[in-house]
């Protein structure tokens, strides 16, 4: 028998590492917003901040952290884009936060794809909260 509690989209169907693609700028804009948004701050210093939440290691850690709140579809997308195999090698942090990292990106890719805005910022505030 089928299970019908997880729905099939078109956006299933784009690889992982096309997810994820979108997904960084998905992740890294919402970043910028939220920096923006919390203090007036000059351009260096929000850059440095935002490099400490948009690089291979942070995001590994925050995927692993709010790995128990999402569903099974997300849960699914999300090992898809970790499973990829990218054709480049991380210049800084290790390879399993590269794919983590990745993973993270091809969720928040698919998601947006799928316009499931609520779900993003959701998922977005549990990892500003991990990290503030």
């Amino acid at each position: 028998m089928e299970n019908t509690s997880v729905k099939h989209t078109k956006t299933d169907e784009i690889s992982p590492l096309t997810l994820a693609f979108v997904g960084d700028g998905v992740y890294d804009l919402l970043v910028r917003e939220h920096l923006v948004r919390k203090a007036n701050r000059p351009v260096g210093e929000l850059n440095k901040i935002k490099v400490s939440l948009v690089n291979c290691k942070s995001q590994a850690e925050f995927a692993k952290q709010i790995m128990p709140s999402l569903t099974e579809k997300e849960l699914s997308v999300y090992k898809r884009g970790r499973n990829a195999a990218p054709k480049c090698t991380p210049k800084n942090g290790s390879v399993a936060d590269y794919h983590s990292a990745t993973g993270l990106e091809a969720l928040f890719g698919y998601l947006h794809l799928n316009g499931e805005k609520d779900r993003i910022d959701e998922l977005f505030n549990l990892i500003i909260h991990i990290f503030e």
